[in-house]
């Protein structure tokens, strides 16, 4: 019997939560978002996963995919702007403003960014990129 898609992301995320690595989570993630390419919760996961893997490029493109679909979700646009940072791309501050509008409004958002960036320190110590979206929404 063939596991539904979602309860490979549950277990996915409980593996990620658990602290495997992001290395062997990226090929789950992938067929994820294969089998659900309009899961903006999916690619986003996918570019957090690629990003804490040294993996601009690739992070950039999902992170842009999880945008499209779900332009009101600031997790998707943090992933998005350390992306673009990381590859050099312009247009940062527009989705580091975006985010800011959003985890004002919802403090449940707000907590779960910062609880998703504190991760991404956790992980990757001196992750610059991060610190730098990080000061500009907290401080």
């Amino acid at each position: 019997m063939m596991e539904t898609v979602d309860s490979l992301f549950e277990n996915a995320l409980e593996r990620y939560k658990a602290g495997e690595e992001p290395a062997n989570l990226i090929p789950v993630f992938k067929q994820i978002c294969d089998r659900a390419p309009k899961s903006s919760a999916a690619w986003a996961c996918l570019a957090w996963l690629y990003l804490l893997n040294d993996k601009p490029t690739p992070a950039y493109k999902a992170a842009q995919k999880a945008v499209k679909l779900n332009p009101q979700d600031a997790q998707s646009r943090v992933n998005l702007a350390v992306a673009m940072l990381e590859t050099g791309q312009p247009g940062v501050r527009q989705h580091v403003d975006q985010a800011m509008q959003l985890i004002m409004i919802d403090t449940e958002m707000r907590d779960e960014i910062k609880q998703s960036i504190a991760d991404g320190v956790s992980r990757k110590p001196d992750w610059k990129s991060l610190e730098r979206v990080k000061s500009w929404l907290f401080e």
